[in-house]
């Protein structure tokens, strides 16, 4: 095996040990090793980088920029090991990620995107219960569509009221307590899903009219379905809502809530960003700037500390 072979299997064995999934990243690094022995290169320079990061040339600029840093972590790993080795610079293609901001949901849009969805299929009422269920429990907990949809039975723990996410980013594994008005909504649930499936089909907690697990994609697609079929979707607003983005009003409305209370929110941040599962405080810190109602409460807040002094 060449040693720029070699030395990528190390650093992806390595990188999966401490939790990263890696999706793509492994693929496009082959992609770059190959691309680089064809080019007869014994190791990493910023050229090599950028000519390959930047083949073909009608490759939009996010996508360039994104195989240029795949690159870069991996040189910067093998800087270590190879003193010959080149980082690319950090900025060397500049793209500015822009997130999208997340749709607003209005008082009682979600008690409704609820009862529509309990009512998609009138000749299976587990199917409504089953999404139904899961976008309660999203709204009131923040978690993301996915750890959700890979909640085991053993993981929900409706006598403590702790629900245990083992699949969350980085593979961590953190506890999501529940209030009682949750327990008892996914208690009755668990009751209507064992009523229709006594001998359990998979692990899932949530299930399919099958007692499968719940598809990712579907549960999108009938969130979709259900969204168009409310007029959910106003006049001014500027993006359709996404599952996801009940997830980001659980974080706004905490935020409102705590703002509003008078609570120390610089103090609590980290406990929301552990709550949420946030990797960096950094990012819970993005909704101050993603809900204008925030950012004036914070302002608010600012202006009054200073007139004080």
């Amino acid at each position: 095996m060449k040693p720029l072979a070699r030395h990528l299997d190390n650093y992806l064995n390595l990188r999966r040990q401490l939790g990263y999934k890696l999706r793509g990243i492994d693929n496009l690094l082959r992609h770059f090793v190959r691309f680089a022995e064809q080019k007869r290169a014994p190791f990493i320079t910023t050229k090599l980088a950028v000519t390959w990061a930047t083949y073909p040339t009608h490759l939009p600029l996010k996508q360039k920029a994104h195989r240029l840093g795949v690159v870069r972590r991996f040189a910067q790993h093998l800087s270590a090991l190879d003193p010959r080795t080149e980082i690319p610079a950090q900025r060397l293609l500049p793209y500015h990620c822009a997130r999208r901001d997340p749709y607003r949901y209005r008082a009682g849009d979600i008690l409704r995107l609820m009862q529509a969805t309990r009512e998609i299929d009138p000749n299976c009422h587990l199917k409504g219960a089953s999404y139904a269920t899961l976008i309660g429990l999203l709204a009131v907990t923040g978690m993301r569509v996915g750890e959700a949809v890979a909640l085991d039975r053993q993981d929900v723990d409706l006598t403590r009221g702790v629900v245990t996410v083992r699949h969350a980013k980085g593979d961590k594994l953190r506890l999501v307590p529940l209030h009682r008005s949750s327990q008892q909504a996914l208690r009755h649930y668990a009751a209507l899903r064992d009523e229709a499936f006594p001998q359990p089909v998979g692990s899932g907690f949530f299930v399919s009219e099958r007692g499968t697990r719940l598809c990712y994609s579907t549960v999108h697609q009938w969130f979709r379905k259900v969204v168009r079929q409310i007029g959910l979707l106003q006049a001014g607003d500027r993006h359709e809502p996404r599952l996801h983005d009940l997830r980001h009003h659980f974080a706004i409305e905490t935020l409102v809530r705590w703002y509003r209370s008078k609570a120390n929110v610089e103090a609590h941040l980290p406990e929301l960003s552990t709550y949420l599962g946030h990797a960096h405080v950094r990012d819970t810190y993005w909704y101050l700037e993603a809900a204008p109602e925030l950012l004036r409460l914070a302002t608010q807040r600012c202006v009054r500390k200073e007139a004080k002094r």
